[in-house]
């Protein structure tokens, strides 16, 4: 067993070091021995094999925004289920209760944004604001 935290830590400070020391070199032997073919076609950003349209800089709808909002929204809730299912026979009927609840009122926001359109990407801007 170590005595000191020099003695602790010293083998992470290596692996750390030697990980550090291995990555650098890889990309440095990568870029010196990479060929280096630059042609309009490679400059060009790949789009899954479409040829770009457009402006990369363009405006984003704000229907891609507010679904991102709210993946992230309902995709934290649901790892609220997570301690739920942990502590869930010690609570019993209370938890079943409490996580009912919870349930419900994710459920109803849910639904409500629905009933909105927020999720509705077929229809064009101006049928979305009707509420």
């Amino acid at each position: 067993m170590p005595d000191s935290y020099t003695e602790l830590y010293f083998p992470v400070l290596v692996q750390a070091l030697l990980a550090m020391a291995l990555a650098g070199g890889l990309l440095t032997v990568s870029y010196l021995l990479g060929k280096k073919v630059r042609n309009r076609v490679k400059d060009m950003p790949y789009e899954s094999g479409i040829t770009p349209t457009g402006d990369a800089r363009s405006r984003f709808s704000v229907k891609f925004y507010l679904v991102g909002m709210l993946f992230i929204l309902f995709d934290i809730e649901a790892i609220f289920l997570y301690p739920w299912v942990v502590v869930y026979r010690e609570l019993k009927m209370f938890a079943f209760v409490e996580m009912l609840v919870f349930v419900i009122l994710i459920l109803s926001g849910f639904f409500y944004i629905w009933k909105k359109g927020a999720l509705d990407w077929a229809s064009n801007e101006n049928t979305s604001r009707r509420h």
